[in-house]
């Protein structure tokens, strides 16, 4: 990170300097620690500059020239997701600075580092990555901006953009150009995207991009960027093709039009199998953030004791990018990597034996895949387990349990938590799993995430029906009681989905008081570039089968839908009368047993309105109490009733 840790090394300059928008912590489940020693190990000298001060280039010039490229990325985050909330109101912190510090990134970090980069060193190749820039690679709805915008190769200007999971291909990447090719030459490779110069012919679908199952017609043509901004239709379309061509043994390669020019992506990288995932995850890291920092790093304080065994999802939710980033395909690591990480963190200070988290974006998908590969290199499927589990999927927890049970046997383990999601679905077809996880893995509580209630807003989600999930309350509930133990699950819900009204929103809040569910914490919907439902939000259709789909896109519907989930809080009472008087439901107000509130608001929701009131009224006189972006040009807000008094300079 410094000139002066370079020089201990014996280096006078850098191969590689990764930017991030993340702190710079060690550990594997950061990106910058994973691609930075994929490179050191394939023989590469890196550089990290993380959280650069972006007002200027002076802090990209700091370790000098790379003499490959730049490697840039907003972070583990989307920055404007890790900036903001579903209402557009920034957050008050950030998990992944020292301290939680917010405010040490900038809003879309990729395209300011990127042009920072440019700034610094002109005609240094800028290679954008992470997740901010894989969803943003054609075009695509920005919530926060309320617009469709252009890909971001456009914006950023950076050379080439790699999307997905970058271990192999960053490795890939700095061999080309260190054997002498340019930038311009690495359009071959799979997992990137690049703009097309407006004099510049299409190159020829490469044999190396050839999958498994990939048809003759290699290329397919999306609605351009002009197409896509000034018709709905055509934007759900271009998604629908997006997503029918991600699995990457049969993807083709997809062209947009941008004006006079066009946007390639090449079919996703190929994923990892075994020995490629073990060699990602036992290089020699540190796992421990930079010794520079002052503050401790909440993401890093809730992980430094996890380990990751697989990555990937075949599951296929619409509202979540794990599947746009990671591939649908699983990958895993073997046990024997997975067990040689177990034994390191003995060593590791402040390593008390207890292993916070053993999964990944799935707890249990580790080594599940399609039986027969043949079936797996032509399937189109967005899902493996909606809207039933596949005949075809492999959905052994043998491995798993083994693999469990030799983690926590071993002598300096004490106790192994399962913090990851369990698909419940694929949990119950194994009744023995659900028993070892209630006796041997939960630390009192287990996260689960149902997510909704209603038949209509689970078929848009792709998830399974609700009698599933409460076929695992029982399951769960049983193991806990065999194992004498009290523990309790905690279900996950979204609000404001796509094919969520007022009246989906009660059946869930009507479900949630019949079996005494109060959730703490809720998920407001937040349409992220590229998926599935925000599309969904945006074009009011459902890209998959191009049929309408009601959504709630006002701030006041989704503060009542949220309010619903939470029916429960006093701060909510009001919310929640409003609701059920729209949705014509005022049966369920009053002291019934079916009554989600009471007839007479309790003193705690008057004393909350009123307070809510007055710091509106404060609020209404301060020019920056608004929320994303309110000095630029085309945000929008409700203009206040009465005008603000102008001040003098000297009453200040």
């Amino acid at each position: 990170m410094s000139r002066e840790e370079a020089a201990d090394r014996g280096w006078s300059e850098f191969d590689v300097i990764l930017v991030s928008g993340d702190a710079y912590v060690d550990h594997p489940s950061f990106a910058a620690a994973i691609l930075g020693r994929s490179l050191e190990a394939a023989g590469y000298r890196v550089g990290i500059i993380a959280q650069p001060s972006w007002k200027t280039a002076d802090d990209f010039r700091r370790l000098g020239a790379p003499r490959l490229f730049f490697g840039v990325s907003a972070g583990n985050m989307d920055s404007m997701i890790n900036h903001y909330t579903a209402n557009r109101k920034p957050r008050s912190d950030d998990a992944y600075s020292p301290g939680g510090k917010s405010g040490l990134r900038p809003d879309r970090a990729t395209n300011v580092y990127a042009q920072r980069c440019r700034e610094a060193f002109p005609g240094v190749p800028v290679v954008a990555g992470g997740v901010e820039a894989s969803l943003r690679r054609v075009a695509h709805y920005d919530f926060w901006s309320d617009t469709v915008k252009p890909s971001i190769l456009v914006s950023s200007k950076a050379d080439l953009v790699a999307f997905g999971m970058g271990e192999s291909l960053i490795v890939e990447i700095a061999r080309e150009l260190d054997a002498g090719k340019k930038i311009a030459e690495l359009r071959h490779l799979r997992g990137t995207a690049y703009f097309l110069g407006k004099t510049e012919t299409l190159p020829e679908f490469d044999a190396v991009m050839n999958g498994p199952g990939t048809p003759r017609d290699s290329s397919a043509e999306l609605p351009s960027f002009e197409e896509v901004k000034a018709d709905k239709r055509a934007f759900a379309n271009a998604t629908r093709i997006i997503h029918r061509e991600s699995n990457p043994l049969n993807g083709r390669r997809l062209i947009q039009k941008h004006g006079d020019r066009t946007v390639v992506q090449n079919p996703p990288s190929l994923p990892l199998d075994t020995a490629g995932m073990d060699a990602a995850y036992d290089h020699p890291y540190l796992r421990t953030a930079h010794p520079s920092y002052q503050g401790k790093i909440p993401a890093y304080e809730a992980i430094k004791n996890s380990v990751t065994i697989m990555r990937g999802c075949f599951g296929g939710c619409t509202f979540c990018s794990i599947t746009a980033h990671q591939g649908r395909i699983i990958q895993s690591r073997s046990a024997a990597s997975i067990k040689r990480e177990v034994d390191a963190l003995e060593g590791q200070e402040g390593f008390t034996g207890v292993i916070s988290d053993i999964g990944g974006p799935t707890a249990n998908m580790y080594e599940m895949r399609c039986t027969k590969p043949e079936v797996e290199a032509k399937c189109r499927r967005l899902s493996c387990v909606h809207p039933k589990i596949c005949k075809l999927l492999g959905t052994d927890h043998s491995p798993l349990k083994k693999l469990m049970k030799d983690v926590r046997e071993k002598k300096h383990v004490r106790k192994v938590f399962v913090a990851s999601g369990i698909r419940t679905d694929l949990a119950q077809l194994d009744p023995e799993y659900v028993e070892e996880l209630a006796m041997h893995h939960v630390g009192g509580m287990l996260k689960v995430a149902p997510e909704h209630t209603h038949p209509d807003v689970l078929k848009a989600m792709k998830k399974p029906k609700i009698d599933n999930f409460s076929g695992f309350v029982d399951a769960f509930n049983a193991g806990s009681r065999k194992a004498g133990k009290r523990q309790f699950l905690v279900p996950y819900f979204i609000s404001s989905h796509p094919g969520s009204g007022l009246e989906e929103m009660i059946d869930l809040a009507l479900y949630l008081k019949r079996h005494g569910h109060r959730p703490d914490a809720v998920q407001d919907f937040i349409p992220s570039p590229m998926d599935v439902a925000a599309t969904m939000y945006y074009t009011g259709i459902d890209p998959i089968t191009m049929k309408p789909i009601k959504v709630a896109t006002k701030v006041r519907d989704r503060k009542m839908q949220r309010a619903l989930l939470q029916f429960f809080k006093p701060d909510n009472y009001f919310e929640v009368r409003r609701a059920l008087e729209e949705a014509g439901r005022s049966d369920l107000i009053g002291e019934g047993k079916e009554c989600l509130i009471s007839g007479r608001p309790p003193r705690e929701a008057i004393l909350a309105r009123r307070a809510k009131a007055q710091g509106a009224d404060k609020k209404s006189a301060r020019k920056d109490s608004v929320g994303y972006r309110p000095h630029r040009a085309g945000w929008k807000k409700d203009k206040p009733s009465k005008p603000r008094p102008t001040r003098k300079r000297d009453d200040r």
